[in-house]
């Protein structure tokens, strides 16, 4: 049995490319930690790309989904307004939609980061679930940086250090 993708499951698919390389601990666990703290991951560090002009198609796309209806239904009352007012209109409307694709642009980032933070968590820490251990891992994680840990060793310390808090 499939599970059906979601809209915005084949948003993502269609507007990122995504390596197949496997994501590297100590880079899943310093994107972890960043998207914890609300920033943007590095797309390179989990190994995804955005496609530019199909991002553009798709937010275009939107925008008239939602433009068109509104704009028949508006379209008598604002025929009988000032053309002035009617300009100011259509500026500002530009301007919200130039500024929402950059709005749009950090959401499906956000978006796909999550998701590949998700997917490359459940191949390294199979049975501690992300939304579970996450901000756990994290804790450990920077631990591990302050006592000097070495790359090769990170693993089996954050997963002693799992297992003998549990």
């Amino acid at each position: 049995m499939t599970k059906e993708k979601s809209f915005k499951e084949k948003i993502l698919d269609y507007i990122y490319i995504l390596s197949k390389q496997p994501i590297l601990l100590r880079d899943l666990l310093e994107a972890n930690r960043q998207y914890n703290e609300k920033m943007h991951v590095d797309p390179s560090k989990l190994g995804f790309r955005l496609k530019l002009g199909r991002a553009y198609l798709v937010y275009i796309l939107i925008v008239l989904a939602i433009l068109i209806p509104i704009s028949a239904i508006l379209h008598k009352p604002l025929a009988n307004i000032d053309p002035h007012i009617s300009i100011l209109g259509a500026m500002v409307i530009t301007a919200v939609i130039f500024m929402g694709f950059n709005f749009f642009r950090a959401k499906m980032r956000d978006e796909i980061t999550y998701k590949q933070i998700k997917k490359s968590w459940a191949l390294r820490f199979p049975y501690f679930p992300y939304d579970e251990y996450n901000k756990k891992i994290e804790d450990i994680y920077l631990k591990a940086i302050k006592d000097e840990v070495a790359k090769r060793d990170l693993e089996k310390y954050i997963l002693d250090k799992l297992v003998n808090e549990d």
